[in-house]
């Protein structure tokens, strides 16, 4: 969970967080860390940082007949609508870091 009161980020300066579990694996497996741009293009396939409830999640945005939902990699877990749309969305990942240049993914 993020806390957005004590952030030191800019609300339009990307920032890093690092996955936790696995319902975003294979792509991104736990512990990774990810670039995010509160700026980035929310579109149908972009991997996003949403508000569900009072927590932060991390998953794909599927835009199907004007409608939006977040869906896990990992099929065990549940795809989840998204109903406040895109002001639900506070970014969008750009990155996926790595140890070494070869590992390190781009998502634009």
């Amino acid at each position: 969970m993020i806390d957005e009161h004590y952030s030191s980020c800019s609300e339009s300066e990307p920032f890093a967080l690092q996955v936790l579990g696995d319902s975003m694996e294979p792509e991104f497996k736990s512990g990774a860390i990810v670039i995010v741009d509160p700026a980035g293009i929310v579109e149908h396939g972009a991997f996003v940082i949403a508000v569900q409830g009072e927590e932060y999640i991390f998953r794909q945005l599927v835009i199907e007949n004007d409608r939006m939902s977040l869906r896990a990699l990992n099929k065990r877990y549940p795809t989840l609508p998204l109903p406040g749309g895109a002001a639900d969305i506070k970014g969008v990942v750009v990155q996926q870091a790595g140890r070494r240049r070869k590992d390190r993914k781009h998502y634009v």
